[in-house]
């Protein structure tokens, strides 16, 4: 009695070549009879069991009972050398589709490795690319801003309270003076004193004015330093 199901097969070649593996013997020396005899008995065997059978399967026994018929019948002689040996025709296609079914074995198996790597899709490196005199945005002095401090902290740079006071309209106007006059000056150029209330009200003063558009913050490429210049509002006074 089998102990397999319809399911358990890709299609009709491929129980066609497990009933060659069950019988023991190489492609090249089955019983075309014998063979044939097997299937069927599969195919009716399902049936009997009330199981469905794909269309498929019922078109490979046709076949096969027409392969055993012309295997059975003498042959004619004046017909040898045009007519196809069906037992050989057989064979030839379970060897196609044994070549097929490994060749796929061996893609599942390096599908299956693939899939235990990861990865991204490329990303373009345009997404990482500051234009040369592209103007910044709010993000850009906020960092600056930043790693001033930070500089200032590993230079062991200690900033002291002082009695001046310092107003951020006051610093507004250092600001434009020094801009209308360089042109263009480096972000930290503008600290120049180290007390703290001084680098306050210098950045309060340098958010202001980017608020304003009164100065354009610039970066001519990735790392570099950033600059200060007159913003629009400023070019139009």
């Amino acid at each position: 009695m089998h102990k397999f199901v319809i399911n358990d097969f890709e299609g009709p070649m491929d129980l066609l070549l497990h009933l060659v593996h069950q019988s023991d013997i190489d492609i090249y020396d089955i019983n075309l009879v014998d063979l044939v005899n097997q299937y069927l008995d599969f195919i009716n065997e399902m049936e009997k069991l009330e199981l469905n059978v794909a269309s498929e399967y019922i078109v490979m026994a046709a076949e096969l009972i027409e392969l055993k018929s012309r295997s059975l019948l003498p042959h004619q002689e004046e017909n040898n050398e045009e007519e196809i040996d069906p037992r050989e025709e057989l064979i030839n296609r379970l060897i196609e589709y044994k070549k097929y079914k490994e060749i796929t074995g061996d893609f599942k198996a390096l599908e299956e490795e693939r899939r235990q790597y990861f990865s991204k899709e490329p990303s373009s490196l345009k997404d990482y690319i500051v234009k040369k005199e592209e103007k910044g945005d709010i993000t850009l002095l906020l960092n600056a801003f930043n790693e001033f401090m930070l500089k200032k902290k590993d230079e062991n740079i200690v900033t002291k309270t002082t009695v001046k006071e310092y107003s951020v309209t006051e610093r507004s106007k250092e600001i434009k003076k020094i801009i209308k006059s360089k042109k263009k000056v480096e972000f930290r150029e503008l600290f120049d004193n180290l007390s703290r209330d001084y680098i306050i009200v210098t950045f309060l003063a340098l958010l202001e004015m980017f608020k304003l558009d009164e100065i354009n913050i610039i970066q001519e490429g990735n790392f570099n330093n950033i600059y200060i210049t007159g913003g629009p509002s400023e070019s139009s006074n």
